[in-house]
């Protein structure tokens, strides 16, 4: 139902069967457009669980599973067969899992009609319908606001359908689509639009995509589309208060490797944590060659020596001032160690990690620390130095 294929012989691709008018392209293609619409809001607005109904091919959820707002996505569809060849392409990919996602994503597929109640679809931030009330007949036309707006509730819905004005400048004067039932003009869909909105307490603005030609701005854009917005915050309890019917059979679920998973984190702070020493490590190694390194007191009996960056003067930043602030790498040996209180200091592992216990904790038997565990201890030379 969703579809992007919307007559292509008269929309974005080439037609030259019919070359009694110019053809008119879109670039990007105006499904791209609707999708790039779609992405820009959710950017703009940070909704963390949507909806996309008469997802047809995933495409849109395609592009959506990688924006860092979404946790969970969900995709309605009457074809079951379509869901399930296509399903694999919202799955995780090796990359997905060598740099987790900040937030948990969970991503399920559902077969059934966008006219039917399931419970699963309330408490959403935002529900879309690309294309996908022209296929709807005069009954089920009449279903589908009670279900949306009334029953699903959502903070914000997207609607977008052919405007039927811009239908004068193509080839031929009908539908873009077969299986369309019918094509709105912009006064036609503004009214249903308003109408709608003001039944479930709703407000809408009306915008579009595919702009028309230069000289035949007055049709308006090749798609319109209308934002609706609830006026009134839906809260937990309200969601509660609708019976709990599962309708929907799904057809393919997963879930995304994350930050908040401990397996997933540890993995990436004991690797930000190898990064961090080995260069401080090697900065002691280019101070030690250039003599820069100096007794930590005047006992000649005292092995420890402490770090030296050897680096540029520059003016510091408080990022600077903050690291200043943390205990040095020292050496003692052959040994390089780097105290906790000092790593933790680094932005992105003090994000990670939030204390020195914790990040003790998820580096505990994969980085050797000293015997009192206040500092990562490792060779001040490794053979990878010398290869």
């Amino acid at each position: 139902m969703a579809e992007d294929k919307e007559c292509h012989s008269v929309v974005d691709d080439s037609a030259e069967e019919v070359p009694s008018k110019r053809i008119i392209k879109f670039n990007p293609p105006l499904y791209k457009q609707r999708y790039q619409f779609v992405k820009n809001l959710v950017e703009q607005h940070q909704p963390q669980k949507v909806a996309d109904l008469g997802c047809g091919d995933v495409s849109l959820l395609s592009i959506l599973k990688y924006l860092k707002c979404v946790k969970e996505l969900v995709g309605v569809d009457i074809n079951e067969g379509r869901l399930k060849w296509n399903g694999s392409r919202l799955s995780p990919c090796v990359g997905d899992h060598l740099d987790p996602r900040e937030l948990d994503l969970v991503i399920t597929l559902y077969h059934g009609s966008v006219l039917e109640k399931d419970c699963r679809l309330l408490g959403f931030d935002l529900v879309t319908c690309i294309e996908l009330i022209e296929h709807f007949d005069s009954e089920d036309l009449a279903r589908f606001p009670e279900v949306v707006f009334g029953y699903m509730s959502p903070a914000m819905i997207v609607i977008s359908t052919p405007n039927s004005d811009f239908n004068s400048l193509f080839p031929l004067s009908v539908f873009r689509d077969s299986d369309h039932k019918f094509e709105w003009s912009r006064v036609q869909f503004q009214t249903w639009a308003l109408d709608v909105a003001n039944r479930y307490s709703y407000s809408v603005e009306f915008t579009g995509v595919g702009e028309p030609p230069a000289e035949a701005e007055d049709v308006g854009y090749c798609t319109q589309i209308g934002v609706f917005r609830k006026k009134a915050k839906t809260t937990e309890s309200d969601v509660l208060e609708h019976p709990g019917e599962r309708v929907y059979e799904v057809v393919y679920t997963t879930s995304y490797p994350s930050l908040q998973q401990i397996n997933y984190r540890r993995r990436v702070v004991v690797y930000l944590v190898y990064r961090e020493v080995n260069k401080m490590r090697l900065r002691y190694q280019v101070s030690l060659r250039q003599h820069e390194l100096e007794p930590e007191s005047t006992d000649p009996g005292n092995p420890r020596r402490k770090f030296i960056s050897g680096l540029p003067v520059h003016t510091p930043t408080e990022a600077d001032k903050a690291m200043a602030m943390t205990p040095q790498p020292f050496c003692i040996g052959d040994k390089f160690y780097v105290p906790l209180k000092r790593i933790i200091a680094y932005p992105r592992l003090g994000y990670l990690c939030g204390n020195v216990q914790e990040l003790r904790e998820l580096l505990a038997d994969s980085i050797e620390l000293n015997c009192d565990a206040s500092a990562v201890k490792v060779d001040l030379y490794h053979c990878s130095d010398y290869c």
